[in-house]
């Protein structure tokens, strides 16, 4: 019914920055909030950030100062815009969305990750 599409993701020295786009498609009435999640090897998954439909936003303590979430309802995106990178942001990230569709209410749903490595 919905797809998550991840990209952006890649290797990139420490310091340097990336921006991860992800969209949504199919058979989409309203798109809530959407957030980005990342779960690094051996770890638990964490909430990064998450933009709601107003556009207010929230992040995790760890990347505040160096992340920055925006969206684009038009185009049905969300946006993450990560600078100053660390090794220890490396993870899979996963685009998250609470989407309402002709057959479901508020459904949850999640894209397939893309890999950021951060590494000298």
């Amino acid at each position: 019914q919905v797809q998550l599409v991840e990209s952006g993701g890649g290797l990139v020295q420490p310091g340097g920055s990336l921006r991860l786009s992800c969209a949504a498609s199919g058979s989409i009435l309203r798109i809530y909030t959407m957030a980005w999640y990342r779960q690094a090897p051996g770890k638990q998954r964490e909430l990064v950030a998450l933009i709601t439909s107003e556009g207010r936003t929230n992040l995790a303590d760890s990347v505040k100062g160096r992340f920055t979430i925006s969206r684009d309802n038009a185009k049905n995106t969300v946006y993450l815009q990560m600078n100053s990178l660390k090794p220890e942001d490396t993870a899979v990230y996963y685009c998250n969305a609470g989407v309402d569709t002709r057959y479901t209410l508020r459904g949850d749903y999640w894209g397939q990750g893309t890999q950021v490595t951060v590494s000298s």
